[in-house]
């Protein structure tokens, strides 16, 4: 919820700010969390004894006709100029525009129109910062100014460059280490983190030119180097949004069709490739500070810490992400001894916190894009005298919203990842199993709604 909806600067560096004595019960929270995944994992056990979910495989076709206009050269380019126009506009004010997020819509159109922005339209139209991302089509086009073709550059249809992470490079491009796999967006996803919830000044325009311009040349000259397929795990918001988009209804089939898909059977299909489990983790890690951090009691800490302010929040950022982690790990370790040995323990069951950390990312930003969203699309249209934005929800409904989407989000992770243990394991240890699993949903579920009660 946000109490100073006039100080734009306080509700992007902090998400959606202050939370405190939100008018719902912390028994009935509780009690409803733990009834929620304790029916759901017995109904599962008992009804739930084989796998159900297809991925790649499964789908309903959408009209030829729909396709056609979806793959559509003009349609591609329009919206590859559409996301070009927008970063240069973002520049533009930056370079141009007051130092002050009250007036500048620059900050809100990074922390609140991409980055919370994305969780929305990934979710409903598919990974669509793939078209949307500047920075792949200005490296299309700089590849045709130096004539070094890139997939879809030349004539005739073009490809998906991510349907197959794992074909030859382009013409004059070294190939990616299959180790380093989603490493480099886990590592932009934390330091754009970092420069939303502990940077001195995460709204100051010289703070964003500096951090927009480091990206924007490192992502670019290591494209360069690795061709177009650099982006799909090397840039943090397109990883970000084809994680989310796991769980959209629209999808492409094994065969590239644009289907209609049950969203269990995207989500199973999430490729168990290194560097996954970082990159969930620093996005459940990272909301899970962002709601602690206006806590009194760490506020004290910050403003009393002998290291200083910056260097406390560092490594409070990174103690979150790191017992995200660690708890994932024991639960993998545990898994494993119960159930028998498996070649990928760890990635084996990531996909099925994806519905967590959407349901924290619901939870904790709902009302910053609500209110703020609107609020920056006005500024940018140079609408000086809109009124100020409220709330969409009361505090009781804001509430309900926050908890509900927090526990939905790990009942569907417990659908998940049942599914895929009575896939991986014989049935007799296939529930068994699933225990370390349960243990760690209730454990995420606890911090998670004791975070929005605090």
């Amino acid at each position: 919820m946000v109490l100073h909806p006039a100080d734009p600067l306080t509700s992007l560096a902090h998400g959606i700010g202050s939370q405190h004595d939100l008018p719902i019960s912390p028994f009935y929270a509780f009690a409803g969390a733990f009834a929620a995944l304790f029916v759901s994992f017995l109904a599962l056990g008992l009804l739930w004894s084989t796998s159900r979910f297809r991925g790649e495989r499964s789908g309903l076709a959408l009209p030829v006709a729909l396709q056609r206009v979806a793959d559509a050269p003009a349609t591609r380019t329009a919206l590859r100029g559409l996301g070009l126009a927008a970063a240069l506009a973002v520049l533009l004010y930056l370079l141009l525009g007051p130092d002050d997020p009250a007036h500048n819509p620059a900050p809100g159109a990074v922390y609140v129109l991409l980055w919370v922005g994305l969780v929305p339209a990934s979710l409903l139209l598919g990974p669509v910062w793939r078209l949307l991302n500047p920075l792949r089509t200005l490296h299309r086009l700089l590849s045709r100014a130096l004539h070094r073709p890139e997939p879809g550059c030349g004539p005739g249809p073009a490809p998906d460059p991510d349907s197959d992470p794992d074909a030859a490079p382009a013409r004059g491009h070294h190939p990616l280490p299959a180790r380093l796999g989603q490493w480099p967006a886990a590592v932009g996803l934390f330091g754009f983190t970092w420069l939303e919830l502990v940077a001195p000044e995460p709204a100051s325009t010289t703070t964003l030119l500096i951090a927009i311009t480091a990206y924007a040349t490192a992502q670019l000259l290591l494209a360069a180097r690795f061709g177009e397929r650099w982006f799909v795990d090397g840039d943090a918001f397109e990883a970000y949004s084809t994680l989310l988009a796991r769980l959209s209804p629209l999808g492409r089939r094994s065969d590239g069709r644009l289907v209609l898909r049950n969203p269990f059977h995207g989500l199973d299909a999430t490729p168990e490739r290194p560097g996954l489990v970082a990159t969930v983790c620093v996005l459940l890690g990272s909301t899970a500070y962002d709601g602690f951090s206006d806590n009194p009691s760490w506020i004290n800490v910050l403003q009393t810490s002998p290291l200083g302010r910056t260097p406390t929040a560092t490594l409070g950022l990174l103690a979150s992400v790191a017992l995200v982690a660690t708890l994932y790990c024991l639960c993998a370790a545990a898994t494993r001894l119960v159930s028998g040995p498996h070649p990928g323990p760890l990635t084996a069951f990531a996909h099925s916190l994806v519905p967590i950390a959407l349901g924290y990312l619901i939870a904790h930003y709902f009302s910053l894009l609500v209110v703020e969203g609107p609020r920056t699309v006005s500024m940018a249209l140079g609408t000086d005298n809109a009124p100020e934005p409220l709330p969409p929800l009361g505090p009781g409904g804001l509430a309900a919203l926050q908890v509900v989407a927090v526990v939905t989000g790990h009942v569907l992770g417990v659908v998940a990842a049942h599914d895929r243990s009575v896939r991986l394991f014989p049935p007799a240890k296939a529930v068994a199993g699933q225990l370390p699993l349960l243990a760690l949903m209730i454990t995420y579920t606890i911090g998670g709604i004791g975070l929005l009660l605090n």
